[in-house]
């Protein structure tokens, strides 16, 4: 038995959020091709859907094995912890706190501590949110956090990351991520904590849905190649 997660657009294309099936033996593209047939509605997203397969990203050879989980990656605009026992790498639905995320990173080896805040901004391209609805792979996303982390302390040695997003509905001016980076030297706090939000554009699968006053729509390229910015623009 193989099981299939579907999120944001591709769960509301398919009408379905977890099926299950016997698809071991398939390889990752012929389980595509069979769930386009069976759920047309995913035809469209086909081509820029990314797959995961036990919380990794996938490519289409992989073969699929008794037990699999496969998660649809649509298109997009627990892990360590600090000394106090709280995770550097976290998704949760608690407001959040950028003193609180920056104390988890602070240490006696640091000399600059950079924290960057992403907060819900009312008009997008002339057209007014009322708020915003974030979604998330939660487990692929915390080891998708710790990866960034990994990548920060290899190339700025001495670095210490912590990356908090919230999910749920969010109110305009409400904070959605906070990212906390600490190093010995400032230049390089500043530098690492731009790469830790960009990074998590890229790789983290979380997502956002626009809901305005006169509609709703998932963020994030449909039906092109620039599917990588989980949650797009903050």
């Amino acid at each position: 038995m193989v099981t299939v997660k579907l999120f944001a657009a591709a769960a509301d294309a398919a009408g379905r959020r977890v099926l299950e099936g016997d698809w071991a033996g398939l390889t990752t593209e012929q389980l595509m091709q069979h769930l386009q047939q069976e759920y047309p509605g995913l035809a469209r997203l086909t081509p820029v859907l990314s797959i995961a397969v036990n919380r990794e990203y996938a490519p289409g050879d992989r073969v699929l094995n008794d037990g699999d989980e496969v998660a649809l990656i649509p298109p997009v605009s627990g892990g360590a912890e600090d000394g106090a026992g709280r995770p550097l790498f976290e998704v949760t639905t608690a407001p959040l706190s950028a003193d609180e995320v920056a104390a988890r990173v602070t240490n006696p080896h640091s000399g600059a501590t950079v924290v960057f805040v992403g907060t819900v901004r009312e008009w997008t391209n002339g057209r007014r949110t009322v708020h915003l609805e974030y979604e998330a792979y939660a487990e692929m996303a915390v080891a998708q956090m710790e990866r960034i982390g990994q990548e920060i302390a290899e190339r700025w040695p001495g670095a210490r990351t912590a990356i908090v997003h919230r999910v749920g509905a969010l109110a305009v001016t409400e904070a959605s991520v906070v990212i906390a980076v600490a190093t010995p030297h400032r230049a390089e706090a500043f530098e690492a904590c731009r790469y830790a939000i960009e990074r998590l554009k890229q790789i983290v699968p979380i997502w956002k849905k626009e809901v305005w006053e006169d509609g709703e729509e998932w963020v994030g390229s449909q039906t092109g190649p620039d599917w990588m910015h989980p949650a797009g623009s903050r």
